[in-house]
């Protein structure tokens, strides 16, 4: 059963993205859709799907690099350093390195170790584990 959200990605080129979310940050393909240059990919939870805008698209305007402006993905990992040090090999940009933060949830404090990546098309991923 897919998740209540998943967000869709517009990539630039769909194999370089699957190889930067397979390859380097371990996701899996559940399903794809060649002829649509679609792919719906897992990890641990984290489900996203991932397209090459060809033919019917649902653009709110003008498709410009770096994607994602004003949003970044918080991911739930085990080893937020292994994940960062995994995209930042697969040639992701750092956005923020990793830091131990304490956020407060009603009044119960979380702390986490998190770090930021930008991936090929510049969606920003947030690496979360929790200490």
């Amino acid at each position: 059963m897919a998740a209540a959200l998943v967000p869709e990605l517009y990539v630039s080129d769909l194999e370089r993205s699957l190889d930067f979310y397979c390859g380097a940050l371990g996701f899996s393909i559940v399903y794809q859709r060649p002829a649509e240059r679609f792919a719906y990919i897992e990890r641990g939870g984290a489900e996203l799907m991932l397209e090459e805008p060809v033919g019917r698209t649902w653009l709110a305007g003008p498709l410009e690099a770096p994607y994602g402006r004003g949003v970044n993905f918080q991911i739930t990992v085990e080893d937020a350093a292994a994940l960062c040090e995994a995209a930042l090999a697969a040639g992701a940009l750092l956005i923020q390195p990793l830091e131990e933060k304490t956020y407060l949830r009603d009044d119960e404090p979380i702390r986490v170790c998190q770090g930021v990546v930008q991936d090929p098309d510049g969606y920003l991923l947030r690496f979360s584990e929790l200490l």
